[in-house]
């Protein structure tokens, strides 16, 4: 994945943040409102950025926190520069660059999906939170199940898939998951094998 799949889940997200005018609206499934779930990919996306030019050594000296004053038009702003900001960070890395997470030293489109994960997954919350029909275009949630989930269905619906392989849906004929990692390292590191 590669910074205009940021881009373009960038702009699906700020779509329908848009259609959820108010920032204080609650988002039950992250026990957080509207804005708080923007901060929180805001948030993602810068550390992902910062994550990889910092290379495979966690950096952990400070956290990113929202103002308390600051709504979600402001909020949204901060978002769609972070979205930049990782396209950029990811554009221009190296093939051999790699980044500490928690889930594994990702490269630059292992970063890519994981900030596009975010970006999907976490409007997804909002709009399902806010009972609003919402999906992004296919082949977007196709990348990122490819990138980030390469034991889930690729014969299934490409976002159905994605949201069974968060936990977040069903799909038929496969058990429902209830503890879920993606896969961020580069895909020849995959063994095989879905994580439990």
């Amino acid at each position: 994945m590669i910074g205009e799949d940021l881009r373009a889940a960038g702009a699906v997200a700020q779509e329908l943040f848009a259609r959820v005018p108010d920032g204080t609206a609650g988002v039950p499934l992250l026990g957080t409102d509207v804005a708080g779930v923007a901060a929180h990919i805001t948030s993602c996306l810068t550390w992902y950025a910062a994550d990889l030019v910092a290379g495979p050594v966690e950096v952990t000296a400070f956290d990113l926190v929202r103002r308390p004053d600051a709504d979600l038009a402001e909020v949204l702003k901060q978002l769609r520069a972070a979205a930049e900001v990782l396209a950029r960070v990811v554009d221009a890395a190296d093939p051999a660059e790699r980044g500490a997470h928690s889930w594994g030293l990702a490269d630059a489109s292992g970063f890519a999906g994981m900030g596009c994960a975010e970006l999907l997954l976490h409007t997804w919350d909002v709009a399902d939170g806010r009972r609003l029909d919402w999906a992004p275009p296919a082949p977007l949630a196709d990348a990122v199940r490819a990138r980030l989930f390469p034991w889930a269905p690729a014969d299934a619906d490409p976002w159905t898939a994605l949201l069974w392989a968060t936990g977040r849906g069903e799909l038929p004929g496969r058990d429902p998951v209830t503890s879920w990692r993606w896969h961020c390292a580069p895909l020849a590191e995959w063994d095989g094998i879905q994580p439990a």
